[in-house]
């Protein structure tokens, strides 16, 4: 069956010592954000997702949303639970006060993000989704504008989407053709349809804020003619209250793969009232404000769901009995031993469990830099940690969902025929991962942007706070009598990170079409090392601890293993990843299209 129990002292290890409780307590507006503060938000996250969201994830996944009429249903319990969430205060942890939120940073909020994610994916959407739109519009629309539409969108009493893709046009934005034509009160009436649209119509919340790319009748062609339209559900009126009903339609819910729960929508604009966001022909900026926040949100959706699926397998693995240890009868008082004795299925438990404890360590590091983004008053670590987001966050987007996705795909064997069946519960978690490799920019177009904009941009400035901070702990740790055996193996694979670097910064100049041919492998390479990175100083720490004397020798040896774990049998693909870098992009691109 499904199990998930919110990892939270690994969320702590990873907050309080990995990260580092001062580097938040240091930032304005987080100097009460001590352990005694955090820690009881996040037990108290674990006790809404695991006792009010997980329950409903099986349900939300049978029965699915419900169309009718224009109108969509979510399943049996989802709208109570929304509910509760709301009145909880959990859709507005990471808000400024001003607009009615808690003020809490990313740091904190990507944890919670993760619980959320593994206990219902489908229902995360919903809140997900409007915490995107509030960034756009904070950060872009008029005061007016975000006076009317931020304390209730903050409150979970109305919610957000975004409204790109259309029938004919997904990634490549320039081809689109919802139009938006100015009225004489200054709001414009758009005209146009949009699929896909996560949360685009429910009946979770009074009033649903679509923000939707549209063109001007004098805009320039391509992405510089794109603006960005508030485009309410209902219109409001001065007093604040709902109006009359705006000409924002869902025509039909997607039946889908999973994430069943989840609303995705094709919406119909009809004259719909709407009002400018950000500068006219500029919307792509606006949207990237949002799209940017969803798809460091997405990453943490595939960490969630392959921490779920991690914990079934071993819940599994402990119980299933199936033939007997090679090394030996572990259990002669059972008719056969339980299936976590067997060599391959540790293989594979080990492999989720470091990449799962790798890839939050990662996703806590580039939260932490969000903050110091937002909140520091030195302009000079303002600009290192927004260079490091923007390099990050296509690392993110796409590691963590290819592994949520692998995992899942894993937990699946570890069950075996009955991972394959829907008793278990299982295979869910396999559909549902699937989606966050597509969504919010696919994980090939995540790639693309790191090696086409964020590694040469500004003639590397991106990769330094990266590499420099890397190539520092190398050196100063590579004598280390407790982790010196793992550095100089790591030292290899950030060996062949940077000539994967130099490499196609070299021939990408002379070819374009050479860096995109690596640009996936160079992705999972630098993402390889990341984690690496992250476990040697995971290793410092849990050794440091255990040299102490801890009564909790158990969760820092394990913290060891699983470092060793990595560095020994995950780091080791930086090999083949650098060879296929190297061999360039004959062999794929050699064939006619017809010949396939």
């Amino acid at each position: 069956m499904q199990t998930y129990q919110a990892p939270l002292r690994d969320m702590r290890f990873v907050l309080h010592e990995l990260i580092g409780t001062e580097s938040l307590t240091s930032l304005p507006g987080c100097e009460e954000l001590t352990p005694e503060l955090t820690d009881p938000i996040l037990e108290e996250a674990a006790k809404v997702t695991q006792e009010l969201l997980a329950p409903l994830n099986v349900i939300g996944d049978t029965e699915g949303c419900v169309y009718e009429n224009g109108v969509v249903r979510t399943p049996t319990g989802f709208k109570a639970a929304y509910q509760a969430f709301r009145d909880g205060g959990w859709t507005s942890l990471a808000q400024s006060p001003e607009w009615g939120g808690q003020g809490l940073p990313e740091s904190v909020n990507k944890l919670v993000e993760e619980m959320i994610c593994a206990a219902n994916l489908s229902f995360s959407l919903y809140p997900g989704l409007t915490q995107g739109a509030y960034h756009a519009i904070r950060h872009h629309a008029t005061e007016e504008l975000k006076q009317i539409y931020l304390p209730p969108m903050v409150a979970g009493q109305w919610s957000g989407t975004m409204n790109l893709t259309e029938p004919h046009c997904g990634t490549d934005l320039g081809l689109l053709r919802t139009k938006a034509v100015p009225q004489a009160d200054g709001s414009y009436l758009i005209t146009g349809n949009k699929i896909f649209i996560s949360a685009g119509e429910h009946d979770m919340v009074d009033n649903i804020v679509h923000l939707v790319l549209a063109r001007l009748p004098d805009a320039p062609s391509g992405v510089k003619g794109i603006s960005l339209f508030l485009v309410p559900k209902y219109l409001v009126n001065p007093d604040g209250s709902l109006g009359a009903r705006n000409g924002a339609n869902c025509t039909g819910i997607e039946h889908k793969l999973g994430i069943k729960a989840s609303a995705t929508c094709q919406m119909s604009f009809d004259d719909a009232r709407g009002w400018l966001v950000g500068e006219p022909n500029k919307g792509m900026r606006a949207m990237f404000t949002m799209m940017n926040t969803e798809r460091l949100a997405v990453g943490v959706q595939g960490l969630g769901v392959g921490e779920a699926a991690y914990q079934s397998a071993v819940s599994y693995a402990k119980e299933r009995l199936q033939g007997r240890s090679l090394g030996g009868v572990k259990h002669p008082d059972r008719a056969a031993d339980p299936i976590i004795v067997h060599p391959d299925i540790r293989r594979t438990l080990m492999t989720m469990r470091a990449w799962n404890e790798g890839c939050r360590a990662l996703a806590a590091w580039v939260a932490r830099e969000m903050d110091t983004a937002d909140r520091s008053t030195d302009p000079e670590r303002r600009q290192s940690a927004e260079d490091f987001t923007a390099l990050m966050t296509p690392v993110v987007k796409a590691l963590l969902t290819d592994i949520g996705f692998e995992n899942a795909s894993q937990a699946v064997q570890v069950y075996g025929g009955h991972g394959y069946i829907r008793d278990h519960g299982v295979e869910q978690y396999l559909r549902d991962a699937r989606i966050a490799m597509i969504y919010e920019g696919t994980n090939g177009i995540q790639a693309l942007d790191l090696v086409g904009r964020k590694m040469g941009a500004h003639m590397g400035r991106f990769l330094r706070p990266f590499f420099h901070p890397v190539a520092e702990f190398i050196e100063a740790n590579k004598d280390d009598a407790q982790i010196g055996a793992l550095v100089a193996p790591y030292a290899k694979g950030f060996g062949a990170l940077q000539l994967a670097t130099g490499h196609i910064a070299q021939v990408g100049l002379k070819d374009p079409e050479e860096a995109a041919a690596a640009a996936t492998e160079y992705l999972r390479l630098f993402g390889i090392v990341a984690l690496g990175y992250l476990w040697l100083r995971s290793a410092k720490v849990a050794a440091a601890k255990l040299a102490a004397g801890t009564d909790e020798a158990a969760f820092y040896q394990a913290k060891l293993s699983t470092a060793r774990f990595f560095i020994e049998r995950i780091l080791p693909q930086a090999a083949p990843l650098l060879a296929g870098i190297k061999a360039g992009k004959a062999s794929m691109m050699a064939m006619e299209d017809a010949a396939f």
